[in-house]
C-alpha cells in the first residue's frame, strides 16, 4: 500500500523529470469528465464532426478513463510548446495568394513520435522510482478528450476555439497523457480568461466556430485540408485562400499568443522550406517525391492525393498568373477523380 506522503512526493518528481526531458508543464488530473461528455454527446448529435466516425465509434470511452484502461486513477497531462513567435511572418504568408499556407505545427518533424517517446521515458523514471505500475501513454493516439485532463490538471483552459490556451504559453503546444493506476494527488483546474473576447470567432475564414466554444467540423479547414476524404464543398473553397494544410487564423488572433513565452525546438523548425513555398513548386510534387518530402512528418496523413488537390483549391485562389496557370494545366489530367475535378474548379476560376 503506497501512503499518500509517498505520492505527494512522486508528483513533485515527475513534473521535475518532465521538466528535464522537455516537456514545459506537468499536471495531473483526475478521470470524472462527465460534464465534458454532455458537451460532446452534443456535438456528435448534431453531426458537427463531419466524417469523422471514429469520434462516435467508441462511445463514451473518450470521457471514461478507467473504462479505455482498465484501474486508471490519474492522468499526468504534459504541454510541449511548439510555437516561434513568429505570427507576423505566418499572417505575412497568408496575405500572398502565390504562397502555401501549412499549419506551424506541421512544418517541421511529426511530434506524435517525438512525445512519445518522452513520456516512455518519463513513465520509465516513475517505474524506477515505484517498481512496475499500471500505465498507458498517449499522443492523439485513443479516443482521449485530452483538452478536458489537461484543463483539470492546470495546464490551461478551453478556448472559445475549443484549442486549449495557457496564459504564459498561449496556444502554440502540443498535449500528452499518461493514464495511470497510481493514486497521485491531484492539481487545481485551471480556470477561464476568455472574457468577453471573440477575436477567434470573428476572424475564422468559414464561419467554423459557430458558437463560442463549438467548432462544426464540416467547416472547419483543419478538418477540409487533413481528415476530409472526400470533394471539399464547393461554397467553402473560395474561403479556404492558400490554406493547404491546416488551418491557425484562431490562434494567430488570440491575444494570450501575443505575449506568449516562446521554446525553440529545432525538431520543429521548418523542413523543405514550407514556410516560404510557393504553391506551383508543392503541386509539382510527384508522388514519391511528396513521400519522401513527408517521411517523418504530419503532412504524410493527407495522402498525395489530397495534397493535389488542397493545394488544386488554394491555386484556385490565387492570383492569375502564368506560373500558377501552368502549374493547374499540368494536373489537368491526373489519374485520381478528386484531383481532377479540383483542378477543373481551379481553372474555371480563373477563366
Amino acid at each position: 500500500m503506497r501512503e499518500p506522503a509517498d505520492m505527494n512526493a512522486l508528483a513533485r518528481s515527475i513534473r521535475d523529470w518532465g521538466a528535464e526531458l522537455g516537456f514545459q508543464q506537468v499536471g495531473i488530473a483526475g478521470i470524472d469528465l462527465s460534464r465534458d461528455m454532455e458537451h460532446l454527446r452534443d456535438w456528435l448529435a448534431r453531426g458537427q464532426h463531419g466524417t469523422m466516425d471514429y469520434m462516435a465509434r467508441h462511445g463514451d470511452k473518450r470521457g471514461r478513463p478507467e473504462e479505455l484502461v482498465p484501474g486508471t486513477l490519474r492522468v499526468v497531462s504534459v504541454r510541449f510548446d511548439y510555437g516561434t513567435g513568429e505570427d507576423a511572418a505566418a499572417w505575412a504568408t497568408l496575405a500572398e495568394g502565390e504562397r502555401a499556407y501549412v499549419a506551424r505545427y506541421a512544418l517541421g518533424r511529426d511530434y506524435h513520435k517525438l512525445m512519445r517517446n518522452r513520456l516512455q521515458k518519463l513513465a520509465d523514471r516513475i517505474a524506477a522510482q515505484t517498481g512496475p505500475f499500471g500505465y498507458r501513454v498517449f499522443v492523439d493516439s485513443a479516443p482521449v478528450l485530452e483538452r478536458a485532463l489537461a484543463r483539470d490538471a492546470g495546464l490551461g483552459w478551453i478556448g472559445k476555439h475549443t484549442c486549449l490556451i495557457n496564459k504564459d504559453a498561449g496556444s502554440w503546444f502540443f498535449l500528452g497523457e499518461i493514464y495511470t493506476d497510481l493514486p497521485l494527488p491531484v492539481d487545481a483546474p485551471a480556470s477561464a480568461h476568455c472574457g468577453t473576447c471573440t477575436r477567434c470567432i470573428e476572424v475564422c475564414p468559414t464561419g467554423a466556430i459557430v458558437a463560442p466554444y463549438r467548432v462544426d467540423a464540416r467547416r472547419c479547414i483543419s478538418y477540409l485540408t487533413i481528415e476530409l476524404r472526400e470533394s471539399i464543398p464547393e461554397e467553402l473553397r473560395p474561403l479556404m485562400g492558400n490554406r493547404i494544410f491546416g488551418c491557425d487564423d484562431c490562434q494567430l488572433a488570440c491575444p494570450w499568443n501575443k505575449f506568449a513565452v516562446r521554446h525553440e525546438v529545432p525538431d520543429f523548425a521548418p523542413r523543405n522550406e514550407l514556410d516560404s513555398a510557393t504553391l506551383a513548386e508543392l503541386f509539382a510534387w510527384e508522388e514519391d517525391e511528396f513521400l519522401r518530402r513527408t517521411e517523418g512528418s504530419a503532412i504524410r496523413r493527407t495522402g498525395h492525393a489530397g495534397w493535389l488537390r488542397n493545394i488544386a483549391v488554394a491555386l484556385g485562389n490565387a492570383p492569375t498568373t502564368p506560373a500558377v496557370l501552368a502549374a493547374l494545366a499540368s494536373r489537368r489530367e491526373h489519374p485520381d477523380p478528386m484531383v481532377r475535378e479540383h483542378v477543373a474548379w481551379a481553372l474555371a476560376r480563373h477563366e
